[in-house]
């Protein structure tokens, strides 16, 4: 079974039952499968077979569900991309993920535009309407395929493709600690399995209605907000994007029972009060994952609006969900919770060697859930993955109940809202600035997004200023990548091998 099969049968169970509800307009799962297919044909009809690459550069709406589950029926391939990536972080993902057709918005087709001749293996950009009146560049238009042309082009008759479970279904670019993005590859088995299994854990059903604000292209979202609601039958209220005010609103409205979220939208949820309680009075669970949750943050956040927080953990490599606070107990404020169903966790030495309970070594992880490997990066995987476990690089330890704490994060990994940072990826664009003779960056406290981040460097002109540098990272990184500061330094802190001290920086931030 995959995720595109499992549609279809539940459409067969539930055919007029709302699958989604996007802008107050209803789609029932009939007409979802149904559009599905029809997708899936219009792909076919223009030459895309099983094994094709295919992006999906969409934000949250029903395109998005409706090119992810159609691609994915076809057996194609889908590499989800951030629309708000800079064309250069686009076109490295294009081109290492050896990309065919792009799905995206019209309001992007500008931002490809720009890159097209760079990428001579894009035989299609199929366009959806953001209802902005924006018309295709005159040099794409050839290429240029409208969503709706696609689906005209489908037929009902179509034939689905053998899968096996085995089989590549999705490519997610992660940020790599050389500041080269990663693809992790999962196969069919992985996302269905990890959909199910995550339902199943925690008791998602054909009468639940879970509000989708996180970003779909992100693997949290894909999962607990999409793909396991849809796995059961439950109602997705998708949201373009992340409004406390619309959160409330569509909660209120459509009587949602879940809400999914990182920390940081907790945070904003808190902050609007008492006032908005009964907008939450049928929610009967909230899960927070993407970063800890301050213990602090979880405990006003249900003291105000009288419903658990399941705080859990996941990584892109794992598809993402490996563990999660059970509900048939008390909850554990600050663990990450027990392993889910047919998921192992466990804390190992440098040895790979289990150790002993309560003693801190790396999180590692088995299951149906855990990639393939890294596309086109067979050395990375074999780090990565070994003897069946991934290794996730996290410092955790476990307790004599089986409850996981995450202790420290990947080495100099920043978390910013949810998102991963690497500070060699912004070292990286920094450095190739012509003024800047030596950079480096860490992660400080931010009480908006968990984390910042913060460029420490070394100029080579005086004249360049602090605006500068951060007008330059917007050109190639995405906004939440940009350093919150820039501090001048004389000389960066270094050891007597010439290694620089990143916990002698933070001294030098701004409070």
């Amino acid at each position: 079974m995959n995720l595109s099969e499992q549609l279809a049968v539940t459409a067969k169970k539930y055919p007029d039952k709302t699958a989604y509800v996007f802008q107050h307009k209803e789609t029932s799962y009939f007409e979802l499968n149904h559009a599905v297919s029809l997708f899936a044909s219009g792909l076919a009809s223009l030459g895309y077979k099983k094994g094709d690459h295919v992006a999906l550069v969409v934000g949250n709406s029903p395109y998005y569900v409706i090119g992810l589950y159609g691609a994915l029926r076809l057996g194609l391939v889908i590499i989800p991309i951030n629309p708000l990536y800079t064309s250069s972080e686009m076109t490295y993902i294009v081109k290492n993920g050896d990309v065919k057709a792009v799905i995206t918005m019209d309001v992007l087709l500008e931002k490809f535009h720009a890159i097209d001749d760079q990428l001579p293996a894009i035989n299609h950009y199929i366009v959806c309407d953001s209802e902005k009146n924006v018309s295709s560049p005159l040099f794409l238009q050839e290429k240029t395929k409208a969503f709706t042309e696609i689906l005209a082009l489908g037929e009902t008759s179509f034939i689905d493709p053998s899968l096996d479970q085995e089989d590549l279904a999705i490519i997610l670019y992660t940020s790599g600690t050389t500041g080269t993005p990663k693809g992790a590859m999962l196969s069919h088995k992985n996302l269905y399995s990890n959909a199910k299994d995550t339902a199943d854990y925690l008791t998602i059903n054909n009468q639940d209605r879970v509000i989708a604000a996180l970003p779909m292209f992100h693997v949290f979202c894909l999962t607990v907000s999409l793909n396991a609601p849809l796995m059961n039958g439950g109602t997705v209220l998708i949201l373009p994007k992340f409004s406390p005010t619309d959160v409330f609103q569509v909660s209120k409205q459509y009587q949602a029972t879940i809400f999914a979220g990182v920390p940081t939208m907790y945070n904003y949820l808190v902050r609007s009060g008492k006032e908005m309680v009964d907008h939450f009075s049928t929610i009967r669970l909230c899960i927070s994952g993407g970063a800890s949750m301050p213990v602090a943050l979880l405990k006003s956040f249900e003291e105000i609006f009288h419903v658990k927080v399941s705080e859990g953990y996941g990584l892109s490599e794992a598809s993402p969900v490996t563990c999660f606070n059970p509900l048939d107990r008390p909850r554990k404020p600050g663990s990450i919770g027990r392993s889910i169903l047919h998921v192992e966790n466990k804390v190992v030495d440098e040895f790979g060697e289990e150790v002993q309970v309560g003693e801190v070594g790396e999180l590692v992880v088995r299951g149906p859930n855990v990639m393939l490997g890294y596309y086109k990066m067979p050395e990375e995987s074999a780090i990565a993955l070994k003897d069946g476990w991934l290794y996730t690089g996290d410092m955790a330890r476990m307790d004599d109940e089986g409850y996981f704490y995450i202790v420290d994060r990947k080495k100099d990994m920043i978390l910013v809202g949810g998102y991963n940072v690497y500070p060699r990826e912004v070292e990286e664009v920094l450095y190739a600035h012509p003024g800047v003779s030596e950079v480096a960056v860490i992660g400080v406290p931010d009480s908006q997004t968990g984390e910042a981040v913060c460029s420490f460097v070394v100029v080579n002109d005086s004249s360049i200023t602090e605006d500068e540098l951060l007008e330059y990272c917007a050109t190639y990184l995405v906004k939440y990548k940009i350093p919150s500061t820039v501090e001048f330094l004389e000389e960066l802190p270094k050891n007597t091998t010439g290694k620089i001290l990143r916990k002698n920086l933070r001294s030098h931030t701004r409070n």
